[in-house]
């Protein structure tokens, strides 16, 4: 659309305005009146052509000379003077007649329209056929054929030209295309022409009579014309143009034309016939011009919906929305024949929609599902920009029309297929995936190994973990206190708290629940850098919720308990491992049994978690008090062993200054300073009064007074039992 008015058509209104009784009051006019109009429009404004967007298709008789003759043939048939005075009156009030020769050698083209309902009627009378009956006999051309049609008063039909103004309405409501041949079977298949072609015809007859300079207007022939080329089809016999005088009409397989919408409403000046019936608009406005007579009143139904967007007219008046005047319509059509512009459709236009269709389907549908979703992504907007610059080509430059929304369906349809079929796999993949490590881990690590599923495997590995076990201290007398119900609900309700602290809090993979005990490690199969802290920082959580779980117990009159927490980092072997029968995502290694060593430890020691030498190596932020040094059952080589206090940043001063001492008296027990130790447990006990561990040293210092330890002695308890 170029977006500028064309000024060579003009728009001659009849809108609300001329419909004012002020002006020219409702329609109809009376035909005197109108041929007051055109009258002017010839004599005063020097308008070329008239087209009129309006049918006449009943009489006249505002003027009254239907009763007048009535009278004339019944009550006043003997009353001479009635009838002197009526024979000289007649022409003057016979206004039909008036029109009829006014319009008689006049530049006029007069407008009617075919009917496509099951009860049309035929009213008035068509204009002569461009084409007779059999003119397209054994040609397949799908031309549109009609039922009826409200056409003008014979006596008008036979002394000007006229034109269909019948557009072909899409299914969406929206009219793109004018017929201009139309087939009307009623009449043994004679063929009309549209209003459009109708008024290009005289244009370019009265230009050549012009030239000519002869008062003679002859009216080119219609020529249909068919492409030649072989390569379409050797019984190819479509009509695919329309040839008038110097100019060639493209139309698609149903003989209609494409209209060429310059732009929105108002791309032709509108002139109100208020206004010209006032003498309201300067000559230049309309000399030489072509003039559609149409209406815009919305009382009229002549508005049509268009495939452009709201505008306004000449006057500046703003018209929203999509409604658009009928006559406007031709008025585009005029003007795109002249000038050449309409873009052409030819029937076997379908075969290159499909062949574009198919090769375009192949190769994405090939090539899409062989790539990664980002590059399939891109492949598809470059086919369908590749697709869619191809249908501008086409239109721009070779002025044919390819559709491109079914190209643009099938890329979007191909696409989505793909996509979703690899979203339901991966989807699949990842619920797969979800069933096969969600018992382990949390739900947001199964969620980032479901990212990238083939770095994650259950496959054996060597790595080091940390491993952490813990147990309930005297489950069996508390198994014996309770119902059955009970300890269901009390054995639950402490499993999944701690299993909310491993696996929701601290991320860690939930190895397997043994009775009352739990087996947990990080470091797998996610990788965490910083395993050995989450590990005790979760250890010291659960002894934290078993204090909160214990006061809820007391509560329902149930019986408190206490837990025992051995933590220990190394490398082990982690993956799936079981028989055939039964298989589980598991670890094995010596710093699994070391783990599981420690937390058997804890109730000897009196504390609530023990952590190895290795993961207290690798914590720098928490507090911890040293133990001993061991030897368990199964190892050679003696550990050092810990308990975590707590973090830096929450550890009291006087924590701190207890731990100060005691890890002094740790160095004079191994060095067998009995006494120092004695003194510093009794000050370590004024300072923690009850605590286990520093009355369990006191009596090995006892037991070392009488039975002094060898020379090789290093300080280091040894355990012949698990």
């Amino acid at each position: 659309m170029p977006g500028t008015p064309d000024d060579r058509i003009v728009i001659l209104d009849i809108d609300e305005r001329s419909l004012d009784s002020r002006a020219l009051g409702r329609w109809p006019w009376s035909r005197d009146k109108i041929v007051a109009l055109l009258q002017k429009l010839f004599d005063k404004y020097g308008v070329l052509i008239i087209g009129l967007d309006v049918v006449f298709a009943e009489p006249d008789e505002s003027s009254g000379l239907p009763v007048l003759e009535k009278l004339a043939g019944t009550r006043l048939k003997d009353v001479g003077p009635f009838q002197s005075a009526l024979k000289e009156l007649r022409p003057a009030l016979d206004y039909d007649a008036k029109f009829s020769n006014f319009l008689r050698g006049r530049p006029v083209v007069l407008g009617y329209y075919f009917n496509s309902e099951e009860n049309a009627v035929e009213n008035g009378s068509l204009p002569e056929p461009v084409f007779p009956p059999g003119t397209f006999a054994g040609r397949k051309i799908d031309f549109f054929a009609w039922k009826g049609y409200g056409a003008n008063l014979p006596e008008f039909a036979k002394v000007a030209n006229a034109g269909h103004f019948n557009s072909r309405v899409d299914d969406d409501g929206v009219s793109r295309r004018v017929p201009m041949l139309v087939e009307y079977p009623q009449r043994n298949g004679s063929y009309y022409e549209a209003l459009s072609l109708a008024v290009v015809r005289l244009y370019l007859g009265m230009k050549e009579a012009a030239r000519g300079k002869i008062d003679t207007v002859t009216l080119p022939k219609v020529i249909p014309g068919t492409n030649p080329d072989r390569f379409i089809s050797k019984t190819y016999t479509g009509l695919e143009w329309l040839e008038v005088g110097p100019l060639r009409i493209p139309v698609d397989d149903e003989v209609t034309a494409l209209v060429p919408y310059r732009g929105p409403r108002g791309s032709f000046p509108y002139i109100s016939f208020a206004d010209i019936w006032s003498d309201k608009v300067p000559v230049e406005m309309l000399k030489g011009k072509i003039a559609l007579i149409g209406a815009s009143a919305p009382g009229l139904f002549d508005l049509r919906s268009a495939p452009v967007g709201e505008g306004e007219t000449s006057s500046g008046v703003r018209k929203e929305g999509n409604v658009y005047p009928g006559v406007e319509i031709h008025a585009n059509l005029i003007a795109g024949i002249l000038d050449g512009k309409l873009k052409h459709k030819p029937p076997y236009m379908l075969g290159a929609e499909l062949l574009v269709l198919v090769l375009g389907g192949i190769v994405l549908a090939l090539l899409i599902p062989m790539l990664a979703p980002l590059w399939a992504t891109a492949t598809t907007v470059t086919g369908m920009a590749l697709i869619t610059l191809f249908d501008l080509w086409m239109w721009s430059y070779a002025g044919l029309v390819l559709p491109l929304a079914a190209s643009v369906l099938m890329i979007v349809t191909l696409y989505t297929v793909n996509m979703a079929y690899g979203y339901f796999v991966e989807t699949r993949s990842k619920r797969q995936f979800a069933e096969l490590f969600g018992q382990y881990v949390p739900p947001e690590l199964v969620g980032i190994m479901a990212e990238d599923p083939e770095q994650y495997t259950m496959a054996p590995k060597s790595t080091d973990l940390t491993i952490l076990f813990s147990d309930v201290r005297g489950f069996t007398s508390i198994s014996e206190a309770l119902s059955p119900e009970h300890l269901r609900e009390y054995i639950n309700e402490y499993l999944t708290d701690m299993s909310n602290i491993i696996r929701g809090k601290h991320r860690g993979t939930l190895d397997k629940y043994i009775g009352d005990a739990i087996m947990a490690f990080w470091n797998a199969p996610v990788e965490d850098k910083d395993h050995p802290r989450s590990a005790v920082l979760a250890a010291l959580e659960m002894q934290r919720e078993c204090g909160m779980l214990n006061k809820k117990f007391t509560a329902r009159g149930w019986p408190t308990l206490k837990i025992g927490i051995g933590v220990n980092t190394g490398n082990v072997r982690v993956g799936d491992m079981g028989s055939k029968e039964r298989r589980a995502y598991t670890a094995m290694g010596d710093a699994v049994n070391v783990a599981s060593r420690l937390e058997g430890r804890t109730k000897y020691y009196g504390v609530g978690i023990l952590v190895g030498e290795t993961t207290r190596t690798l914590v720098k932020d928490v507090v911890f008090r040293e133990i001993d040094k061991i030897k368990v059952k199964g190892k050679d080589e003696a550990i050092t062993i810990y308990e975590p206090v707590g973090l830096e940043s929450e550890v009291e001063r006087k924590v701190l200054d207890e731990l100060k001492l005691w890890h002094q008296t740790i160095r004079s027990y191994r060095s067998r300073q009995w006494d120092q130790v004695e003194v510093n447990l009794l000050n370590l006990l004024r300072m923690n009064p009850g605590c286990a561990l520093y009355e369990l040293y006191a009596k090995e210092v006892a037991v070392k007074r009488r039975n002094p330890p060898p020379a090789e002695w290093a300080g280091v308890t040894v355990f012949d039992e698990k």
